[in-house]
């Protein structure tokens, strides 16, 4: 299904867009990164702040992570505020990335079982499918926080994946 040159692109292509929407979240003031603008998460920091949770949990499945405190009722409130989201956005980027790059050549085989809280039950299911789920959980949110920064007045920045700098890392 995917490969490790999969991963390792996914990976460039988070950090890329997680960048660039910080870029553009440093240009609001904390009352309009707070503001509920309708999203499911609330706010660009709620919504923000429930992706850093679904890359912990995710991570915590595949890497080893320390598992996040709070269940999905919580996640948009996970990261307190916009300077500690400002803080451990590159941080786990970067450990993201560097699973991606010492994934192994069999590192995708098999599958990957877990106890899920939105589906109250144990779940197994191939790691193939739980890492194409963890990098368009990814690209979903953003797209929304995308949209909410747009309104707002930002600019994020292109999204589309063939316009990632090469020299992204």
């Amino acid at each position: 299904m995917i490969t490790r040159a999969y991963v390792r692109t996914m990976s460039r292509y988070n950090r890329w867009q997680n960048r660039q929407v910080l870029a553009a979240c440093d240009t609001l003031t904390p009352q309009a990164l707070t503001e509920d603008r309708g999203a499911f998460f609330g706010s660009i920091l709620g919504t923000l702040s429930h992706l850093m949770w679904g890359d912990a949990l995710w991570m915590s499945r595949f890497d080893s992570w320390d598992k996040p405190h709070v269940g999905i009722a919580g996640s948009a409130r996970f990261v307190p505020d916009w300077p500690t989201l400002r803080r451990l956005r590159p941080e786990a980027d970067a450990r993201i990335a560097a699973w991606a790059d010492a994934l192994p050549e069999d590192g995708l085989a098999g599958d990957l079982a877990w106890f899920s809280g939105a589906a109250g039950r144990e779940v197994s299911m191939p790691l193939t499918l739980c890492v194409t789920h963890f990098f368009n959980h990814q690209t979903h949110h953003r797209g929304q926080v995308h949209a909410m920064l747009t309104a707002a007045g930002a600019r994020p920045g292109d999204t589309d994946l063939f316009l990632m700098p090469d020299s992204e890392t």
